[in-house]
């Protein structure tokens, strides 16, 4: 790492020999600004900003003392000797009110400022390396935290969602929009079918990989300036000296189930993409994705930028074009374009939709919101324009595989059923076999869940449960009300699955939520103690303060000022 020194001395001699005598490529320092009196210093120190500066004392226009004034007052971080023929005590209490590290007399012993310049130097360049640490440590934090937002809002399980924005993306949140692509992999379910948990996690990471690589190389084929770590496209303006005026992208690439992924390309200005521009991000990822690697990959997206309140329904949205991308029955309807086809699109959106309920149901081991659920399935089978036709079997056949998708995301699905299902869907049958094979699975999968009372999705009921609601007031006995059970078999349950137990678990749950708010947004204390879930600031703070031991204000200050140093 190479550091930059500057000189200050009125004396020609004196300067050229700091300039030869010391070793400064040796020492690992750059000589970036030579300057004859205080005046010309504070000019080329502004210019170069040095990381260390020898400078003598007595000088005309301006001397040492006031340079050395003058350099803190910027705020930035330099070492500074003092050189000084003179052994004035008050020269040198100034000098160390001001963080002088050295005062050096002359004539100058070279040997001795040598060794001092050296330790100087190794002290600076840990200092940077730790600052930069802090910094990656800093952009990790905010991307999880990003990540967290964006992911629990496209769910729509936390009522915080919008509440907290980490770093640079703090002007998404208040104005900025979001264009969606989501990308899913056809036949996933039979393709990975073989594989184990650890090939598909393995697998579905390389995808991701994959994805955001094509993302960078599409951005810097646009024009974009940079592409960093953080996947921060750079097209900087404002808060980024030294580019040019344009637009803040931000784009993420998050996973909320196997074999599909949600990219987000966030917007500063709310502009919506041209048919044509979201067509070129639709190729590169199906290049990308399928063109190496031989899959078949479906690409959906939605044009017009929308604020996060829009997300989840935007997400439920695109899942349901990859459904009619899927199916022939689509295709068709929409090459008559008679006004008939309305009729049939909107019994493909209730079907989907009916089918969502199921899920939704079955996530949340509600059994009275499946059995109408259920029906409303049934029914809107019965009633729909699929019914008895041979166009709508594709479709069906798709909601078979989503569904079987996501009972093996909530792991409620054997191996073994799953197979016995793939094997009696590659015989020839029809929409109604299919349509039976659906209710079966998902009564089988309810009813199961009950009579077992798996505890697995017991929790996972509770843990959704439980985020959707940090704000507000929270108890054993509510939560054992909402699952089914009693308040001690819930207790007994929630200490075995998580590791904690019910109040444990929540207050930490709580305080993760506090901290990334006291990071990434400007609310006050009482506010974020307000959305963490507790209504009285002081016992917020007392909370706190156990689980972190700082005070949620000197939380903040601690790493606010950190990442200022850096």
């Amino acid at each position: 790492m190479k550091l930059k020194a500057m000189l200050v001395d009125d004396e020609l001699p004196i300067l050229n020999n700091l300039t030869v005598v010391l070793p400064w490529e040796e020492l690992g320092f750059q000589l970036v600004a030579l300057a004859r009196n205080g005046q010309e210093a504070m000019e080329r120190y502004r210019e170069s900003e040095p990381d260390l500066i020898l400078c003598d004392i007595r000088m005309p226009v301006m001397d040492g003392m006031k340079v050395l004034s003058e350099v803190r007052k910027l705020g930035k971080p330099c070492e500074i000797v003092m050189l000084t023929g003179y052994q004035d005590f008050e020269y040198t209490r100034t000098a160390i009110q001001h963080g002088v590290r050295d005062y050096i007399l002359k004539p100058i012993d070279y040997e001795h400022l040598e060794r001092t310049v050296r330790k100087l130097g190794e002290e600076i360049r840990y200092r940077k390396q730790e600052a930069q640490l802090a910094e990656e440590r800093w952009r990790q934090l905010t991307r999880i935290a990003y990540e967290k937002m964006l992911y629990d809002t496209l769910l729509g399980i936390s009522s915080q969602s919008a509440s907290y924005m980490p770093g640079d993306e703090q002007a998404l949140s208040e104005g900025g929009r979001y264009s969606m692509l989501l990308v899913d992999i056809d036949h996933y379910a039979q393709l990975s079918m073989s594989w184990n948990h650890a090939d598909r996690k393995q697998w579905n990471c390389d995808i991701r990989k994959v994805l955001e690589k094509a993302l960078r190389k599409k951005a810097l084929g646009d024009g974009v300036i940079a592409v960093d770590g953080d996947n921060q496209l750079r097209h900087w303006s404002g808060h980024h000296a030294g580019t040019a005026d344009s637009v803040d992208h931000h784009y993420t690439v998050l996973q909320l189930r196997e074999g599909e992924w949600c990219i987000l390309i966030g917007h500063a200005d709310g502009e919506r993409w041209t048919n044509g521009e979201a067509e070129q991000w639709k190729s590169c990822i199906q290049e990308a994705v399928g063109g190496n690697n031989g899959l078949s990959v479906s690409v959906v997206f939605h044009r017009q930028a929308m604020p996060l309140s829009e997300l989840a329904s935007t997400y439920k949205h695109l899942q349901l074009l990859v459904l009619q991308q899927g199916s022939d029955a689509l295709t068709e309807l929409q090459a008559d374009r008679t006004d008939g086809d309305a009729a049939d699109r909107d019994g493909v959106k209730g079907l989907w939709h009916a089918l969502d309920a199921v899920l939704s149901a079955l996530r949340q081991l509600d059994q009275p919101g499946m059995k109408r659920a259920l029906q409303q399935l049934q029914s809107r089978y019965l009633s729909g324009p699929e019914a008895g036709f041979d166009r709508g079997e594709k479709l069906v056949h798709y909601m078979l595989i989503h569904l079987l998708r996501e009972m093996r995301e909530m792991d409620i699905l054997a191996a073994e059923e799953e197979e016995d299902v793939w094997q009696r869907l590659q015989h020839s049958v029809g929409v109604n076999d299919v349509m039976e094979v659906i209710l079966q699975l998902v009564d089988g999968a309810m009813e199961k869940a009950f009579s077992k009372r798996s505890s697995e999705l017991l929790m996972l009921s509770a843990k959704e449960y439980i985020h959707s609601r940090l704000s507000s007031d929270l108890g054993v006995d509510e939560l054992a009300g909402h699952l089914g059970i009693s308040g001690s078999y819930f207790s007994m349950l929630f200490k075995s699955h998580f590791g904690e137990t019910f109040v444990e678990y929540v207050t930490r749950q709580r305080m993760e939520l506090a901290q990334r708010m006291l990071l990434t947004t400007d609310k006050t204390v009482t506010e974020i103690g307000t959305q963490a879930g507790y209504s009285e600031r002081r016992y917020f703070t007392k909370v706190f303060h156990k689980h972190t031991r700082m005070t949620p204000s000197e939380y903040r200050e601690h790493h606010v000022s950190n990442k200022t140093k850096v």
